[in-house]
């Protein structure tokens, strides 16, 4: 599409507007047919410079799904006496527009928790938490496997991989500051069914080994601590029966055992 803009470089005429909104409707017409396109074009928004030679010319939409969007129609013009065309027309996004979010790639959008059965998680090849296995560490336990074996396993976790896991544990629920552990008779460090870790972080940490404590199986700090540590003695002055049985007076019991044999 062209017309004649004598005097007219930057596109500022209102016979540029007239062709710029043109192509709009001719765009539109596309979308929404050929009737409903002049209104899909709404008011003139104005104009932004590109380049010496080029504007470009905005219209307020009138799409019901594009709210806040503007279509911009690029015109170019190299000088005096010269014809305007059509560089370009396209739907563009104002300041009010609504907008998907900006695209993450699916490695950064993981977190702890997502991986399901059967999904794989490949770790970069320049992971920092990660070291090659035969450099040496300062983890006694790695240098112990890996002098046994004459390698041991390809990858290890870096000094900063572990210093990572200190820092995620301790702020954890298994870690000092749960209102589990303020609450516990002691700390997890002294109790006989606690399983220190081996390595640099047995000091640290270790995996709860009662199977009715809240943290069965699961790393726990050293200070860490609940109610069924393995010191934990029942009260002699307690009022309370720890083992009472608890029941409806209200049943009768006899029948409802009668009926169970039946």
């Amino acid at each position: 599409m062209s017309a004649a803009m004598p005097n007219d470089p930057t596109c500022l005429l209102t016979d540029a507007v007239a062709v710029a909104r043109s192509a709009a409707v001719d765009e539109a017409a596309l979308d929404v047919g050929p009737e409903a396109a002049e209104q899909a074009v709404g008011e003139h928004l104005g104009s932004e410079p590109e380049g010496e030679s080029a504007r470009t010319h905005l219209f307020a939409t009138t799409h019901s799904g594009y709210r806040g969007w503007r279509w911009a129609v690029t015109l170019a013009c190299v000088g005096a006496d010269e014809q305007v065309t059509v560089s370009e027309v396209v739907l563009l996004p104002g300041p009010d527009a609504l907008v998907a979010p900006s695209w993450v790639p699916w490695q950064e959008r993981v977190r702890p928790g997502d991986l399901g059965v059967g999904d794989l998680l490949p770790t970069a090849p320049g992971d920092h938490r990660l070291v090659p296995g035969y450099v040496q560490s300062d983890d006694p336990a790695v240098e112990e496997v890996a002098a046994e074996v004459g390698l041991g396993r390809r990858r290890v976790l870096s000094r900063v991989g572990r210093l990572e896991a200190v820092q995620r544990w301790q702020a954890g629920p298994h870690g000092p500051s749960a209102a589990m552990a303020k609450a516990a008779p002691g700390p997890c460090g002294t109790c006989g069914f606690f399983l220190p870790l081996a390595g640099s972080l047995r000091g640290l940490f270790g995996v709860c080994g009662n199977e009715y404590a809240p943290a069965d199986g699961s790393v726990v700090a050293v200070e860490y601590g609940c109610g069924a540590h393995s010191d934990v003695a029942p009260d002699p002055g307690s009022p309370v029966q720890v083992a009472a049985v608890v029941y409806d007076d209200g049943v009768d019991l006899a029948a409802d055992l009668e009926q169970i044999g039946t």
